[in-house]
């Protein structure tokens, strides 16, 4: 799952600094929407990193049943955090 090709699939680009906040919000609906219908946990984390870096992840007990996936997940917002200074 190429990062670039699923901004492209959800926000028709790679460039989300060009989107307008209708369809910024429009893109993260339509993941929100596939979130809840994947079954693939690999693509459920990388879905779920993209909304989490936009700001619109679902809380981990609602995102992941698995306590191993949502350690993951904090693993991930923590790594985040660190990058990004906060």
């Amino acid at each position: 799952m190429d990062f670039n090709d699923q901004l492209r699939r959800y926000f028709g680009t790679d460039d989300l600094d060009t989107l307008t906040p209708a369809a910024l919000a429009g893109g993260i609906e339509h993941m929100h929407v596939e979130f809840g219908l994947e079954t693939d946990k690999p693509r459920r984390f990388a879905m779920w990193s993209i909304l989490y870096m936009l700001g619109a992840a679902p809380d981990l007990d609602v995102a992941f049943k698995d306590a191993a996936d949502r350690d993951a997940a904090r693993n991930f917002m923590d790594m985040i955090d660190r990058a990004s200074g906060t």
